[in-house]
C-alpha cells in the first residue's frame, strides 16, 4: 500500500550578528538580528501561502531558531515544539572561532570536499548529524503522516537532509546553499521528493505527491 506522503519545510533561522563570519555552533545567547528579524516575519507570510497549511512546527532549541518559530507559529495558529534532533552540528573545539581563521587551516579542505571523513574536535562528525537529522524528520514524518510540518534547523543540517533525499553523497554536501529563512521542501511518502531547495520566494506552488 502506498504510504500518504507528509511535506516536511526546513526553514533556516534568520541572520544574526555573526551569521558569515563565525561558526557559533550550539553556544547559547546568540540572537537573531533587526535583519534577521524581519526575514522571520517574511517566512512566516510565505508559509502561510501554502495550498496545504503545515499542521505543526518543530524548532531547535536554539535562541536564533526559536525566534525564527515564534512569528511563523502565530501566523499558522500553532505552538512551537522544541526538538533537539533539529540542533546545529556540534562543532566542539570549533565552536566560536572566525571562519577567517578556521579557512586558513589544514582541516578546512575536508570540511568542504570529504566531510564523510570528517569529525569535528571534540565534537560532532558531519555522518553523525546526517544520521540525526534524518531520524529525526522520519521520526516527526510518521507522527504527521500525510500532513505539512515546519522544522526550523541549521544550514548543516539542513544541507544534509536536502542531499541525503536526493541521494547525494555526503561529501559533495557543502555544494548545495541553504540562505538565512530560505525553505527547503521535501515530501516523504514511499521515497523522498525534493520540492525546492533555498526559496527565498513564493511557496504558493509548493506541493506535496
Amino acid at each position: 500500500m502506498k504510504r500518504a506522503a507528509t511535506t516536511v519545510l526546513l526553514v533556516r533561522h534568520g541572520q544574526t550578528p555573526t551569521t558569515g563570519s563565525v561558526l557559533p555552533g550550539r553556544a547559547p545567547g546568540l540572537h537573531l538580528s533587526d535583519r534577521g528579524r524581519a526575514q522571520a516575519e517574511r517566512v512566516a507570510t510565505r508559509l502561510t501561502e501554502l495550498a496545504s497549511a503545515p499542521v505543526a512546527i518543530y524548532s531547535s532549541p536554539l535562541e536564533r531558531a526559536r525566534e525564527t518559530a515564534a512569528p511563523i507559529a502565530r501566523a499558522l495558529g500553532l505552538r512551537t515544539r522544541s526538538e533537539r534532533g533539529l540542533l546545529e552540528c556540534d562543532f566542539g573545539a570549533w565552536t566560536g572561532q572566525s571562519l577567517s581563521r578556521l579557512r586558513r587551516t589544514r582541516e578546512w579542505r575536508a570540511v568542504q570536499h570529504a566531510p564523510s571523513t570528517f569529525t569535528f574536535p571534540d565534537g560532532e562528525s558531519f555522518a553523525a548529524m546526517q544520521r540525526r537529522i534524518w531520524q529525526t524528520i522520519e521520526r516527526l514524518v510518521e507522527a504527521h503522516r500525510g500532513d505539512s510540518i515546519v522544522l526550523v534547523s541549521h544550514a548543516d543540517p539542513i544541507k544534509a537532509a536536502v542531499t541525503f533525499a536526493q541521494g547525494v553523497p555526503l561529501d559533495l554536501f557543502q555544494r548545495t546553499m541553504v540562505s538565512t529563512c530560505s525553505v527547503s521542501a521535501i515530501a516523504l511518502g514511499d521515497q523522498p521528493t525534493v520540492l525546492c531547495v533555498n526559496s527565498t520566494g513564493s511557496l504558493a506552488e509548493v506541493v506535496g505527491r
